[in-house]
């Protein structure tokens, strides 16, 4: 007989060390004294924090097709066998096994991690009447199937498209560590990072060619990024593609390692970059808030969510993407003020420690927990 209310999270696409949910809802939940299982695909990685939740691993697939057909399948069986007191699924294809798993006796939550109606338009593999079609589909099975689930939202403007959504928001886990970093004695470079999956769509192609109209500046990326892709870049940097550095070709880089090299050198920016796309242009992203976490001024698209976080928050520059004289005036205007520069970073770290942490969020989502499983009937804790 369980004594501790059980909690599964579900993931087929993520990484088991994905930071929203494992760093996060995982060992929160661990915390807070749920029993945490993850069912997650295989790694050779042990998870980096030994604080009990438990890896239940999945075969891992190069096809997307049998991903989808074969791991979808073996993550039901293996959760339903666990028979949790709550699921949390955390991809849209595990929406028919959140499905299958939902019964009177229990809680099934969608934990949405993107907008994923605007990130199927913009797919630029399939033919708009195609993409249309398919996001439509998308958005009538989702409703459909997620009809009997709670629904946990990582943005804010998700709650315009899921008004009985809770939001449950992506912010930062602080780092007490880096939050007291002292780059006073560091000499500042002319470097700028870049953190988190490198894709098209955030900004590679844009950020490739900084090198190219400021020569002495480079740029540290430091998360996945496809050979092909980087070999584009190294192109488009042209006579300076030696400008141009990467931790992560064709391979996931861990939390650890992402956050050694914001410690590494007294970098000129965080940057982020992005060409305008419904996708990303309402979401505060979570470099954001890691960059802040360290001191790091940020460097952004000019997007009006993202200028008014910026304008809100004092944390940075915001400029035309296209702009290439505006990318260069932001990042001459730190390099020519340090003092600037420092009091950018310091305005996001005094944000991070006052309000956009996940601390604030954890006390939520724990709270949320025991909200819904004091709902169910026969409760067995």
């Amino acid at each position: 007989m369980k004594t501790k209310a059980r909690i599964v999270h579900i993931t087929t696409v993520h990484h088991p060390h994905d930071p929203r949910i494992y760093y996060k809802q995982c060992i929160s939940a661990q915390k807070a004294d749920f029993e945490t299982f993850l069912i997650a695909q295989e790694t050779t990685d042990q998870l980096a924090e030994d604080v009990g939740v438990k890896h239940v691993q999945l075969k891992s697939y190069k096809s997307r097709l049998k991903r989808m057909l074969f791991g979808t399948w073996e993550a039901y069986k293996k959760a339903k066998k666990l028979r949790a007191d709550i699921y949390v699924f955390h991809d849209p294809e595990l929406m028919v096994v959140g499905s299958l798993l939902k019964k009177k006796h229990n809680i099934v939550i969608y934990d949405i991690h993107e907008d994923y109606v605007t990130s199927i338009l913009q797919k630029e593999y399939l033919s708009k009447p195609f993409k249309l079609i398919i996001a439509r589909l998308y958005r009538f099975l989702e409703k459909w199937l997620t009809r009997k689930m709670e629904l946990s939202l990582a943005e804010k403007y998700y709650q315009e498209l899921y008004p009985r959504g809770k939001t449950i928001l992506n912010y930062p886990i602080i780092n007490e560590k880096l939050l007291k970093v002292d780059r006073s004695k560091q000499p500042i470079v002319d470097k700028l990072l870049y953190t988190g999956n490198v894709t098209e769509d955030r900004g590679a192609l844009i950020h490739a060619k900084i090198p190219s109209i400021l020569p002495e500046v480079s740029v540290q990326f430091v998360g996945k990024c496809d050979k092909e892709l980087a070999e584009r870049m190294r192109e488009r940097a042209g006579d300076h593609k030696d400008k141009l550095y990467f931790e992560g070709i064709d391979q996931f880089v861990v939390k650890e390692k992402i956050e050694n090299y914001y410690v590494k050198e007294n970098w000129l920016a965080g940057i982020a970059l992005f060409p305008p796309t419904e996708h990303y242009m309402k979401k505060e992203l979570t470099k954001f808030f890691e960059y802040m976490n360290v001191g790091l001024p940020i460097i952004c698209s000019n997007f009006p969510a993202w200028q008014a976080f910026i304008e809100k928050y004092k944390c940075g520059i915001a400029v035309d993407p296209y702009d290439d004289d505006a990318i260069v005036k932001a990042i001459e205007t730190l390099r020519d003020n340090p003092e600037l520069k420092h009091q950018l970073g310091e305005n996001g770290r005094r944000a991070i420690a006052n309000e956009l942490n996940w601390q604030m969020e954890e006390a939520k989502l724990i709270d949320w927990y025991h909200e819904l499983l004091d709902r169910l009937p026969n409760k067995s804790r």
